[in-house]
């Protein structure tokens, strides 16, 4: 079996970021369900990436957010143990919103991975000006201050701009390793969860 950049991707972020369609734009198929209510997303959900020379398995987590149920602290639960052993891990943050305490929280949270990379990708783009996105990307330097941006990607998964750029950088940040899912192997079933 040839070596090729592999590994996994944890998809991070408040709930109603953009993340389980960013999943599904950069895979090329609907893998996971979107929905403007929070917390859809109750599992871990992977998809497959496959590009010449990587392939990145992504788990789509549910919103991370400051609990006040029991659910609400299984879905953190569920996100924590998703980042564990990952190479990458994404942060969607909206261009749309104001950062504040909530991805200060996430920032903390990820600071912890030190071994994985950290993408920031500034999600719904085409929902705000350009002067407004010029300072949502100042804005996001400035929160990681235990550690430094691998790379920060403005993305509209909606009209599906920049996600090929995002897509490469994110085979860049991976290490050498096998291909986890041989294109050749994958049934029909399996092609419900993923995309070659």
């Amino acid at each position: 079996m040839s070596e090729i950049q592999s590994g996994f991707v944890a998809i991070v972020g408040r709930p109603n970021t953009g993340k389980s369609t960013l999943v599904n734009a950069l895979v090329g198929s609907k893998v996971v369900i979107t929905s403007p209510h929070p917390n859809t997303t109750r599992h871990a959900i992977r998809g497959i990436l496959n590009r010449p020379g990587f392939q990145a398995i992504l788990v789509d987590t549910p919103g991370i957010h400051k609990p006040k149920t029991l659910l609400g602290h299984r879905l953190n639960a569920v996100v924590e143990q998703s980042m564990d052993s990952v190479d990458v891990i994404v942060v969607c943050l909206p261009a749309d919103e104001s950062s504040g305490a909530g991805d200060e929280f996430i920032i903390q949270e990820i600071s912890k991975h030190t071994k994985a990379k950290k993408i920031a990708v500034i999600t719904k783009t085409d929902l705000v000006s350009k002067s407004a996105l010029v300072a949502k990307l100042a804005g996001i330097v400035g929160l990681a201050k235990e550690f430094s941006w691998h790379e920060i990607v403005p993305v509209s998964a909606a009209i599906h701009d920049q996600v090929e750029l995002l897509a490469d950088l994110i085979g860049q940040a991976l290490p050498p390793g096998p291909e986890f899912y041989p294109q050749g192997m994958l049934s029909d079933q399996s092609q419900d969860q993923c995309s070659c």
